[in-house]
């Protein structure tokens, strides 16, 4: 009888040989057997799990979204303004592990798939809710709704559109300007709508 806990860590394990392999092979050339072998186990383990390479895909980039929004929550908790609630969701975008090379390959692979794949598109869209819906939050403790609204999506997208840049560039954008440049995009907006 196997120990308890034993299927989550077999789980995790595949999970985190999956993030591996796209980093390593490619979106496509992470196969089933190589998965597997980078994990340490057999093929036939992926279907016991997560039925096929599908459902095993989908399982690491609900892994990958589940892990931004404990960095999410988890600064958010520290936050006692809602300028430090804008702050904490920045940082939490762009965190050491959140910029991980690994996590950044996984992360492309999953965009570029999402839209082919139902079951990535719903992971996709409910991460997207929650960036709009935390901005949100703390901006319309600052702003009018309608300023509040435009404020969250101009930020969303400027996050999104930094962390993509610093994730194909490898050069003039680091990590540490992308969190400026976002934070003085705030600054800008709050001072003006003051």
């Amino acid at each position: 009888m196997p120990k308890v806990g034993i299927e989550d860590l077999r789980r995790r394990q595949l999970i985190a040989a999956t993030i591996t392999s796209i980093h390593e092979e490619g979106f496509a050339n992470a196969t089933i057997s190589r998965i597997s072998k980078n994990a340490g186990m057999s093929g036939g383990i992926v279907a016991h799990y997560f039925d096929d390479k599908a459902g095993l895909l989908a399982a690491t980039m609900r892994s990958l979204a589940q892990d931004l929004l404990r960095e999410t929550v988890k600064r958010l908790k520290a936050a006692e303004t809602p300028e430090e609630r804008i702050d904490a969701v920045i940082l939490a975008n762009f965190s050491v592990e959140q910029n991980d090379p690994e996590t950044v390959s996984a992360w492309l692979a999953f965009w570029a798939e999402a839209r082919s794949a139902p079951a990535l598109w719903r992971i996709q869209k409910i991460n997207e809710r929650r960036l709009l819906s935390n901005l949100c939050h703390a901006f319309r403790q600052l702003l009018p709704e309608d300023e509040a609204r435009m404020a969250a999506a101009g930020l969303a997208a400027m996050i999104e559109g930094l962390w993509l840049r610093c994730a194909l560039s490898h050069g003039p954008l680091t990590i540490d300007q992308a969190r400026l440049i976002a934070r003085d995009y705030v600054a800008r907006f709050l001072n003006t709508s003051a």
